[in-house]
């Protein structure tokens, strides 16, 4: 356990500097494609350092915002609290705080930086749909997130993706509404057909960055969630209320309204849309999901 909670930390670094590069790559190619010069990379370059800073400290509030998040009252839900402080002195975590997103859907998520600045949502879906024991095994899974570092890197992904898409967007504008170089600037120092192919290169990339930034999101999350379940049981040491808890998940067709795709892997079930007949947008939800199928998941903890 230790051995991988030091493993997700040092992904987590490499995690910002990898969406820091693709930021700064962005800005390059923006750079390129405008001809901003110097003082235009040293924006990019500010921007890149400071959503990475600002990712770190305020990724959490907005993924509780995106969600529609509200707090949780002590007086009003007075089983989640009791069963999330039952899990955390078994697991030897400090209380996170607690919010309800209120949604038929049945779904949770955790989030925040370290075990001292974490929170999980629950949706009132959740809290109507599970009894007592497959309430404690999705609650243990995110609480096992938390314990994990899980949250860090996930948190992390919510803002830079949408920094990423942000920036990509800008720069295709730029070159929509014809404010790129201007035909006397063609010749420039990149001289005739390199500095063709760096245009095309940078366009592309402008293009590319949103999906290379979802792709980058799916990687981190997907193998987790497993990890979550198997510490999850071994949390509550009951196998049989994670997985009738993830089976009500499987066969429940309701999606999360309150989400979106830059928040969609920090829930413990993929709250968009995913079969054919929920419309188009399940084909490319699909593409970028970033939860392994409920039925392995469901079949590997019965191997327990």
């Amino acid at each position: 356990m230790y051995d991988q909670v030091a493993q997700n930390k040092r992904r987590s670094i490499l995690l910002i500097l990898g969406f820091v590069g693709l930021v700064l790559a962005v800005g390059a190619a923006l750079n390129l494609l405008i001809g901003g010069g110097p003082v235009f990379m040293l924006v990019a370059l500010v921007i890149a350092g400071g959503s990475a800073a600002f990712s770190y400290w305020k990724s959490d509030a907005i993924a509780l915002r995106v969600s529609r998040a509200r707090p949780a009252s002590v007086d009003e839900y007075g089983r989640l609290h009791n069963i999330v402080e039952g899990l955390c002195i078994a697991g030897g975590l400090p209380k996170p705080r607690l919010y309800i997103v209120d949604d038929p859907s049945p779904n949770a998520f955790a989030t925040g930086r370290d075990p001292k600045h974490a929170a999980v949502a629950v949706t009132t879906g959740l809290l109507e749909k599970l009894n007592r024991v497959e309430l404690e095994g999705v609650l243990a899974h995110e609480l096992s997130h938390i314990k994990n570092y899980d949250i860090l890197v996930s948190t992390l992904a919510v803002t830079m993706v949408g920094v990423i898409a942000i920036a990509a967007d800008i720069g295709i504008r730029f070159m929509w509404f014809g404010m790129g170089r201007s035909r006397n600037n063609s010749n420039d120092s990149h001289g005739g057909g390199l500095g063709v192919i760096l245009a095309i290169f940078g366009f592309a990339l402008l293009i590319l960055s949103p999906l290379i930034g979802r792709a980058m999101q799916a990687a981190v999350s997907r193998r987790r969630e497993t990890l979550a379940d198997v510490s999850g049981v071994e949390l509550t040491r009951y196998p049989p209320g994670l997985i009738s808890a993830l089976e009500k998940l499987r066969d429940d067709y309701t999606v999360v309204g309150s989400t979106s795709h830059a928040t969609a892997h920090l829930w413990i079930e993929q709250p968009q849309a995913l079969e054919e007949g929920e419309g188009r947008i399940a084909r490319i939800n699909r593409m970028f999901d970033t939860h392994p199928p409920l039925d392995e998941r469901i079949a590997l903890l019965r191997e327990l």
